[in-house]
């Protein structure tokens, strides 16, 4: 994938890193069969960025979660009437 089929329009992002880290970047993406350093740089950030997201829309989902959870057990809502006969079928089932 390159970053023409990433962006249909293209913005501009620039950044001033020491040489010593290009040369590694650009290392990389020869290794990793990139087309430019360019590609690599934006597809890793991207996959970065993406796994960010993700963690942190899971936490808060989680939290969301025993959030629900907690109040359902603090604050019980009374049986509707499916429940209760199932109770009952249930207890006569038994006694």
């Amino acid at each position: 994938m390159s970053t023409e089929e990433l962006n249909i329009k293209n913005a501009r992002f620039d950044t001033g890193l020491p040489k010593e880290q290009k040369d590694f970047f650009e290392k990389a993406a020869r290794l990793g069969g990139f087309r430019s350093l360019t590609d690599f740089v934006v597809i890793a950030a991207q996959e970065k960025a993406r796994k960010i997201i993700w963690e942190r829309e899971r936490t808060i989902a989680s939290q969301r979660d025993c959030e629900i959870f907690f109040d359902a057990i603090s604050n019980p809502k009374a049986p509707n009437e499916a429940l209760t006969k199932a109770a009952k079928e249930f207890e006569d089932l038994f006694t």
